[in-house]
């Protein structure tokens, strides 16, 4: 009988917390080819709170790549 208003509680405060952001993998980030750009954007102006997301690391990986990928085409390989 104790758990019931424990539960109730932990219901009414999930119901009000906010929304979470998707969470985009480095795979997807390649995928979508402007998306990592819009990702780093944010993060960088707001680095005290996204620098550590995952979505700024992610995004931050993923742009390394799509450079290297452009810098291999460029060369011809």
């Amino acid at each position: 009988m104790r758990r019931v208003p424990f539960l109730a509680a932990l219901l009414i405060l999930g119901a009000c917390s906010e929304k979470t952001e998707q969470t985009y993998t480095t795979d997807k980030l390649i995928a979508d080819k402007a998306l990592p750009s819009r990702i780093m954007m944010e993060c960088r102006n707001n680095p005290a709170e996204l620098r550590e997301t995952t979505n700024c690391q992610n995004a931050e990986a993923a742009d390394g790549k799509l450079r290297l990928e452009k810098m291999r085409e460029a060369l011809g390989g």
